[in-house]
C-alpha cells in the first residue's frame, strides 16, 4: 500500500476500499444508461455492456496509478446522448466513423495535455471560479438526484416543479434522503452507499405504476446473479478513421464540440471532486495536473476503440470522497468492481434510480458548503460565481455552466477597468467559451 501513500494522505486501506465501492455504487446506473443510449445508433447491446465495464475499469486504474488521485471514469452522461441522437441519429453518421471522431477528439485533447497548453487554461480561472464551479456541481448533481427521485419534475409553466407527492417514489427518496443524512452525521462507515442499499431493498416492498397503467414494483427481481460477460467482438476496433479526412467539412465541427464537452466538463470534474478531497495547493491549482489530464485524454481514445463514446472523469467521484476516500487507492477499488459487473450485471442493473437519488443529494449539499470561502460582497466576485452556479442546473449542463462563468468573468472585469489583470490564455479560453456557447 505504500504506493498510495495512504498515512501521509491521513487514510486506511479499509477506508479507501469502502470509498471505491460506495464510488462505483453512485455511478453503477452507467452500466446500463450508455448501453441503452448508444444501441439507439445501431450498436450491440451485449458489447456495449462489456465495453462499457471494461472501458471504465481499465481507465479508472489508470488514472489512480498516474495520478494517485481518488478519481473514477466512465463513458460521459450527455456526450453519449450527443454521439447517439445527434451525430449518428440527425447526421446519419455511421457509428463506427462517429467512433472515429471519439478517439480523434481524444487525440487533440492529448496534444493540449502533454503540451501543457491544457493546464495553462486550467491555471487561468481565478480561485473563486474555481470554487463556483465546485459549489455549482454540488447544485447541478443534487438538481438531478432529486429529478430522479420524482420529487421535482418539469412544468410548462414554471419549468421546474414538485413532483407528484401522491406516489411512493418521491417519499421513498425522501426518506431515503433522510435516511443517509442520518448516517453521515453519525459518521457511520459507508453510509452513502448503505443509503443506496436501503432504498434498494425498500423497493422490492414499493410499487408504481408505469406509462401503460400496470403497477410493478420500483425495485425489480433480478433475473440471476452471475452470468458471463457479452462478446465485444461486434465494438471491438471497429472505429472508422478515415471518414473524417473523407468529410472533413462535417466533421471538424463534430470534433471541437467533443472536445469542448471533454475539456470543460474535465475540468470542472477534476476541480470540484479534488477540492473537496483537499488536494489542491494554497493557490487553489491541481499537484500532477499534467498526468490527470493526460490521463482523461487518453480515456477517449482507447474507449473509443473498445466501442463507447467518450470516457471521462466522472461526478460521482465525489461520493467516495465523501466516504473517506483520498487516494489512487480508492479508484482501484471502483475499477475491481466495474470488472466484477461483467459477471454480477443481473444484480447491478436492478438498483433504481430513486436509489441513488438521496446519495447525489448529500454529495451536492458537502459541494455546496465550499461557498462560505467567497465572499459574494464582493461584486466583481460575485457575478460570475454566482452566473455559474445558476447556469449549470438550470442549463443541465456542467460544460456550460463553466463556459458561462469563465466568459462574464472576462468580459466583465475587462469592462470594469481590470483588462491588464486578465491573462492572454483567460482571453483564450474566453473565446472559446463563447464559441461552445454559439456553436453546441
Amino acid at each position: 500500500m505504500n504506493l498510495f501513500h495512504l498515512q501521509s494522505h491521513g487514510t486506511n486501506a479499509r477506508r479507501e476500499v469502502m470509498a471505491g465501492i460506495t464510488t462505483f455504487a453512485a455511478m453503477a446506473y452507467i452500466l446500463a444508461v450508455n448501453p441503452a443510449i448508444l444501441s439507439a445508433a445501431g450498436m450491440d447491446k451485449g458489447a456495449l455492456i462489456t465495453a462499457t465495464a471494461l472501458a471504465s475499469a481499465l481507465m479508472t486504474a489508470l488514472m489512480a496509478l498516474f495520478t494517485n488521485y481518488p478519481i473514477a471514469l466512465a463513458p460521459g452522461m450527455g456526450i453519449n446522448a450527443f454521439f447517439a441522437f445527434s451525430v449518428c441519429g440527425a447526421l446519419k453518421i455511421p457509428w463506427q466513423a462517429a467512433l472515429g471522431l471519439v478517439f480523434y477528439s481524444g487525440a487533440v485533447f492529448f496534444v493540449l495535455s502533454v503540451t501543457g497548453v491544457r493546464r495553462r487554461l486550467l491555471d487561468a480561472l481565478p480561485r473563486d471560479l474555481k470554487i463556483a464551479i465546485t459549489c455549482g456541481i454540488g447544485l447541478f448533481i443534487a438538481f438531478i438526484g432529486l429529478k430522479n427521485g420524482g420529487v421535482i419534475a418539469a412544468s410548462p409553466a414554471t419549468f421546474v416543479t414538485l413532483g407528484d407527492l401522491r406516489q411512493p417514489v418521491p417519499w421513498l427518496a425522501l426518506g431515503g434522503l433522510v435516511l443517509t443524512a442520518i448516517l453521515v452525521q453519525r459518521k457511520v462507515p459507508g453510509a452513502i452507499l448503505l443509503g443506496i442499499v436501503a432504498v434498494t431493498v425498500m423497493g422490492f416492498f414499493v410499487s408504481t405504476r408505469g406509462t401503460d397503467g400496470i403497477a410493478a414494483p420500483v425495485t425489480m427481481a433480478p433475473t440471476g446473479i452471475v452470468a458471463a460477460p457479452a462478446s465485444l467482438a461486434p465494438t471491438f476496433l471497429k472505429l472508422d478513421l478515415a471518414y473524417f479526412w473523407q468529410h472533413a467539412s462535417q466533421c471538424i465541427p463534430i470534433v471541437l464540440a467533443l472536445l469542448f464537452v471533454d475539456l470543460f466538463d474535465n475540468m470542472g470534474t477534476l476541480i470540484g471532486v479534488c477540492h473537496r478531497a483537499g488536494l489542491l495547493d494554497p493557490q487553489g491549482n491541481l499537484p500532477r495536473i499534467g498526468r490527470a489530464l493526460a490521463a482523461d485524454a487518453a480515456a477517449a481514445m482507447v474507449g473509443s476503440t473498445l466501442g463507447t463514446s467518450t470516457v471521462t472523469s466522472y461526478i460521482e467521484s465525489a461520493a467516495g470522497v465523501e466516504a473517506g476516500g483520498r487516494t489512487g487507492l480508492t479508484a482501484i477499488s471502483t475499477a475491481v468492481c466495474f470488472l466484477l459487473a461483467l459477471f454480477l450485471n443481473p444484480l447491478i442493473s436492478i438498483i433504481p434510480g430513486v436509489a441513488t437519488a438521496p446519495a447525489l443529494v448529500i454529495v451536492g449539499v458537502f459541494m455546496m458548503q465550499s461557498i462560505a470561502e467567497i465572499d459574494l460582497r464582493d461584486f466583481p466576485r460575485a457575478v460570475p460565481v454566482v452566473l455559474t452556479l445558476l447556469a449549470m442546473p438550470l442549463a443541465f449542463s456542467i460544460a456550460e455552466g463553466i463556459a458561462i462563468g469563465v466568459a462574464v468573468h472576462v468580459l466583465f472585469n475587462a469592462g470594469i477597468g481590470r483588462a491588464r489583470s486578465i491573462s492572454p490564455v483567460a482571453w483564450s479560453l474566453a473565446a472559446l467559451c463563447l464559441l461552445h456557447l454559439y456553436f453546441r
